[in-house]
């Protein structure tokens, strides 16, 4: 795939906010500044035993390991699926021998992001199929291509849907599953004449609930590139201009991982220098 660069104040901030994570919890005036001018977009749904599953995944299970009273600390153990939650797929999920998980490198986890909102489409026909012809309406409208490079995100609005998990899977009474996506060959489109090395959406696939053959998911993984599923916070970034930090596990062998996804989303004044000094000509 294409390589991308990074503006170095993003990376930065991806950096530091991922270094502090892991550390235990402080108080707030004790939390860092972020160095970060803009705004920190949590892309990622909550983890409970009750979200929506896969039919046939694993269930998402958490239970105590070791309580204060008995051990002096406090650990859960969890078991959940690789594509459970907010996640992302990697090429070996369809693609026998393809990339897995931890051969993704730390670069190809932060990437720009292009957000197209679909949901008045969604609204109507929840199997709706994202066209090349609504994509190349889309992009006049913005008045610019999809940059190369970008991870496309279609914001459904099914991410509003997360706590229904019935509402969310769309299942009908042949176990047929139900919510919008990109169709195959658009998907296609997007690899071969955008040069996107992602796909993402607040759904729990890239491809519409009903579709069986997943067309647009084997065009992103044929092109060696990630899936990102059950987003949430779409509503909160613009079209173009936010980057993505992509958190997951490197499981060995694996296909994806469930992930922590932060959209780092510039300030109106940064996005307008940016404008400025790119241009918005197609």
């Amino acid at each position: 795939m294409k390589k991308r660069s990074v503006i170095p104040p993003v990376l930065t901030a991806a950096m530091l906010l991922f270094f502090t994570a892991c550390a235990s919890h402080q108080p707030a005036a004790l939390q860092p500044a972020s160095p970060f001018n803009g705004d920190i977009v949590d892309l990622t749904q909550p983890l409970t035993p009750h979200i929506p599953i896969w039919p046939g995944d694993p269930a998402f299970e958490v239970a105590p390991w070791a309580t204060y009273e008995k051990d002096q600390y406090f650990i859960n153990r969890i078991a959940v699926g690789e594509h459970s939650g907010t996640h992302w797929g990697t090429p070996n999920t369809f693609i026998k021998g393809a990339r897995s998980a931890e051969m993704f490198d730390a670069r190809e986890l932060v990437v720009p992001a292009v957000v197209i909102d679909i949901r008045q489409h969604a609204e109507k026909d929840a199997d709706h199929r994202f066209s090349i012809d609504e994509l190349k309406a889309w992009e006049k409208a913005q008045g610019k291509d999809i940059p190369p490079g970008s991870l496309v995100i279609l914001f459904t609005g099914w991410q509003d849907k997360w706590h229904d998990p019935e509402a969310f899977l769309g299942t009908d009474k042949e176990t047929t599953l139900h919510w919008p996506g990109f169709g195959a060959d658009t998907a296609q489109f997007l690899v071969t004449k955008r040069g996107v090395v992602g796909l993402g959406t607040d759904t729990h696939g890239a491809d519409p609930g009903n579709d069986t053959e997943f067309g647009a998911s084997f065009a992103m993984y044929d092109a060696d590139g990630m899936i990102l599923e059950c987003l949430t916070g779409l509503h909160r970034l613009p079209p173009f201009g936010s980057v993505l930090v992509i958190g997951g596990w490197p499981v060995k062998g694996g296909s994806g991982s469930p992930a922590r996804v932060l959209a780092f989303v510039p300030s109106a004044n940064d996005f307008m220098a940016s404008k400025d000094q790119h241009g918005m000509h197609r």
